[in-house]
């Protein structure tokens, strides 16, 4: 918990005091890489360039390796946070994709007291730990650090409060059971995974530290504690305003303009009507299309599909299905007429004689329902079901049915009349996560939600607009991606609010020899060249 003193209108952060002011306590601060005593030997990582040129960064290889702290090492780390209720993981990473591994582990047999992990497979960060009477917990933060960019992550805890940062954004803050720090004797601790076989981390570390203080973020990120504004973020201030003047403007001129047509629209009286295949449809009307009633309300056709009324045909009389007819209708038996099966249903056709057949015998076959013999390979379809809409024949052996097209389904047994299936309402989709399902005729589209782009026909991730370049961070900054946006952060040497960056002044001798261009030149021997104009 922190504290504040009040003088003279000014705000003072104890804990940011002690941390910017006078340097972290080296009692209160574990250097993991340090306390493992890692360097170029040891087996498993390489030393690398790292996001900051100012300390070590270890790549963890995908091989055999055991990054864990001598047992000595890890009775010291062990009694630093042993009953503590307050402190703070930090981590400088750059992790595989897809790559699912342990930060940093703090585990005594399968009591795991401390251990941050980062799942590639499920974008997850996760944070497990023990709570009153060694009962084990994980907090899990939904939140993709496998992605091959470079992140700083700081995992803060006070009692029963819990605040993950990301690239100095707050990403999450929850109130948890009270972690219980008794980390009994002999416990391990590893770095980049749980144990010798499972957990290992794939990727780039740097700046691996436990700060015993619940604000030790802030050695990540100084600007989240500070309670005045610089120049730079006024100046960006008024930037911001006169943008919004600019756009209120506007607004209220396109709100004149709106309210002076609605206005008009009060002394008009329109009534909606539907549009179905050419036809205009008044509302209230309803219609027979196909095998649907449709009605027309509020200038949309609702259809649903037409019930048809009981077959009950006299003596001498049948049910089947005419052309241009949903449902069936009585008509009367013929000796002469040949009853042809499709898909369970019955149609008749007229046969004054068999028609002579342009094959040999042998390739002439009988059919069940007809005196006629016909030849192999017949068409079916030419003489046989009509099938209407959505809906296609299909030529057997011996026989023809209709089917439905993908993605529909029939309106009546023979599959003659078929209708769109709505894979989104009926849940019968593949769109994943940050995707919105939109129906279409026969198939569906998966959209991605504002803020991610796609990734392929069902899936959308979040939009990284330091990657495609779509930011306003100045030249001289770092790009960050967070969720649904980013954050610039000016590179070491420069100062600002990271749209706009400025060299820091720094005092060089000059080295000056006058030309006949009259211009002054700084002396090689300094990293940044200057051109005085006289």
């Amino acid at each position: 918990n922190c504290h504040h003193l009040v003088t003279k209108g000014f705000c003072v952060n104890i804990w940011f005091v002690l941390v910017l002011g006078f340097g972290v306590d080296p009692a209160l601060e574990i250097d993991v890489f340090s306390a493992l005593q890692l360097d170029d030997s040891t087996e498993g990582i390489v030393q690398v360039q790292g996001f900051d040129n100012g300390s070590k960064a270890f790549v963890f290889q995908d091989t055999v390796r055991k990054i864990k702290a001598s047992p000595s090492a890890a009775e010291q780390v062990s009694q630093k946070l042993k009953h503590t209720h307050e402190f703070t993981v930090l981590v400088t990473l750059k992790q595989t994709p897809y790559n699912s591994g342990v930060i940093l582990s703090i585990h005594h047999s399968d009591d795991r007291y401390l251990e941050l992990e980062s799942s590639g497979h499920r974008n997850e960060v996760r944070f497990h730990y023990q709570y009153w009477w060694h009962q084990s917990r994980t907090e899990v933060f939904p939140y993709a650090l496998a992605d091959g960019q470079w992140h700083r992550v700081a995992l803060a805890v006070s009692a029963s409060h819990i605040v993950l940062y990301v690239d100095c954004n707050k990403i999450y803050e929850r109130v948890i059971e009270r972690p219980y720090m008794d980390i009994p004797t002999g416990s391990a601790l590893w770095l980049g995974q749980r144990n010798n076989v499972h957990g290992l981390f794939k990727g780039v570390m740097q700046d691996v530290k436990i700060l015993v203080m619940p604000q030790g973020y802030i050695t990540q990120c100084p600007d989240l504690n500070r309670t005045c504004p610089t120049c730079n973020d006024f100046h960006g201030l008024v930037q911001k305003i006169m943008e919004l003047q600019d756009i209120l403007a506007k607004t209220s001129g396109k709100l004149s303009y709106a309210e002076e047509k609605m206005n008009k629209l009060d002394q008009c009286y329109c009534e909606k009507s539907c549009k179905v295949n050419d036809v205009v449809y008044r509302e209230s009307q309803t219609w027979t299309d196909g095998c649907r009633s449709c009605t027309c309300k509020n200038g949309t056709a609702q259809c649903k599909k037409l019930i048809c009324p009981p077959e009950n045909c006299s003596p001498g009389n049948a049910p089947v299905y005419v052309d241009g007819k949903c449902c069936k209708e009585c008509q009367r038996e013929y000796l002469t007429i040949s009853w042809i099966p499709y898909d369970k249903s019955m149609q008749r056709v007229l046969y004054p004689s068999c028609p002579s057949l342009p094959c040999s015998s042998s390739d002439q076959i009988s059919l069940t329902y007809s005196c006629c013999k016909v030849c192999k390979g017949n068409d079916f379809c030419a003489e046989g079901p009509n099938c209407v809409e959505n809906s296609k024949c299909v030529n057997l052996e011996a026989g023809a049915f209709c089917q439905c097209n993908t993605g529909y389904m029939p309106l009546r047994e023979d599959k003659a009349y078929c209708t769109d299936i709505d894979e989104c309402a009926q849940n019968k989709h593949y769109c994943r996560e940050n995707t919105i399902c939109i129906n279409s005729p026969g198939s569906y589209t998966c959209l991605c939600k504002d803020g991610y782009i796609k990734i392929d026909d069902y899936s959308c991730t979040e939009h990284d607009e330091c990657r495609t370049g779509l930011h306003n961070c100045d030249k001289n900054a770092l790009c960050f991606n967070t969720v649904g946006g980013h954050n610039c952060i000016c590179k070491p040497g420069y100062t600002g609010n990271g749209t706009l960056c400025k060299g820091k002044q720094y005092q060089y001798h000059l080295l000056a020899v006058f030309d006949t261009s009259e211009h002054l030149t700084q002396s090689p021997s300094n990293k940044v060249t200057t051109h005085l104009f006289w």
